[in-house]
């Protein structure tokens, strides 16, 4: 599998909803939004094809985190709002996004990884997309259902990463435009309070 790009890559967020994120308890929610902040922005600022989709708003899942809305308004109107297709790779008006972008290879993140995130990435990348699961860009109910959808996840094929790797893949070089804006996302989300200790 190739190095994935800006340029060739989507950015696919799943349910990272305010109800869904209490289910996510083996990551610190704090780091789970500036990692989900993160990915978002990188899409926006480099101009990479950015799908938001939702289960039942309606249910306990409710809408969005509101980072989402604030970070990428337009995606967040066009969201995918699924009545309960539990892959969304299944649901059709999803899939017809992703195909919609002309990418052919995909970035997932979502809530929660064992249930909302590691079907539809094994059913992508069963349908022919390279995939790329940012797993702390989402979280699981505990660390051994995280470390399971990690594991089947990766034995169909899906690159199981990080949102530092993922983030410094997509740059390519810290000193391109798009590598440059990278950087100050990363540092802006993640790095500072490392740097300014």
């Amino acid at each position: 599998m190739e190095l994935f790009t800006t340029d060739d890559a989507a950015m696919l967020l799943i349910d990272h909803q305010v109800g869904t994120i209490k289910l996510s308890r083996n990551i610190d929610q704090d780091l789970l939004i500036r990692n989900t902040r993160a990915l978002a922005r990188t899409a926006v600022a480099t101009k990479m094809p950015l799908i938001l989709t939702t289960s039942q708003e309606d249910h306990f899942q409710g809408r969005l985190i509101p980072d989402l809305e604030e970070i990428a308004p337009k995606a967040y109107q066009a969201r995918v709002k699924r009545p309960g297709t539990v892959d969304a790779f299944t649901y059709d008006p999803f899939r017809s996004a992703v195909e919609g972008t002309g990418k052919r290879k995909l970035i997932i993140a979502g809530l929660t990884n064992d249930v909302c995130t590691v079907f539809p990435s094994i059913s992508a990348r069963a349908a022919g997309y390279d995939v790329q699961l940012v797993i702390d860009g989402g979280g699981s109910p505990n660390q051994v259902a995280d470390e399971m959808a990690a594991q089947r996840a990766h034995d169909h094929g899906v690159v199981v990463t990080t949102t530092n790797q993922c983030l410094a893949e997509l740059a390519t070089d810290w000193s391109s435009e798009n590598g440059q804006a990278i950087q100050g996302i990363l540092y802006e989300e993640l790095l500072k309070p490392f740097v300014e200790e």
